[in-house]
């Protein structure tokens, strides 16, 4: 059986800014409003797989944490000095920010199959899995266009 969620539809939605260096025009900073889908797939136990609410609740806590923020990879090509701002150097650009404006994520770059990648992880560490067998995230960079990740036991 199978469960889908359309982030769109339901309102799993965010907005952030990043960029992609060594991407052309997505190596400067723009921004994007990202939906957020989901399709879990498993074995139902008295009569559902896993709640709604609960998977939307879960995807909702993990997108807070970067909504609004400038989404920094911490793993990739980037120089970041921390401190009382956020200092980002790539070859000839420099970037400062306040660190409250800033999601600093363990990823190589900001990219939807990064985001998508990360989003997974956590929302895998936040779910039971005892009758789930394959979930599915979608991060959309605007309706239509997007990535996934998946995870299958």
């Amino acid at each position: 059986m199978k469960i889908q969620i359309d982030g769109w539809k339901s309102g799993l939605t965010f907005s952030s800014a990043h960029f992609l260096p060594d991407y052309s025009n997505c190596s400067r900073l723009h921004g994007h409003t990202y939906g957020i889908s989901v399709v879990i797939e498993g074995e139902m136990t008295e009569g559902i797989i896993v709640d709604f609410r609960i998977v939307k609740e879960k995807i909702r806590e993990i997108i807070s944490k970067i909504d609004h923020k400038v989404i920094i990879s911490t793993e990739g090509k980037l120089e970041i000095k921390k401190g009382e701002e956020i200092e980002i150097k790539y070859k000839n650009k420099r970037y400062v920010f306040p660190p409250e404006d800033c999601a600093l994520l363990p990823i190589f770059s900001s990219s939807a199959e990064n985001l998508a990648t990360y989003i997974l992880k956590e929302f895998l560490k936040s779910i039971e899995l005892k009758n789930i067998s394959k979930i599915e995230i979608g991060v959309d960079e605007g309706y239509g266009q997007g990535a996934w990740a998946k995870w299958e036991k």
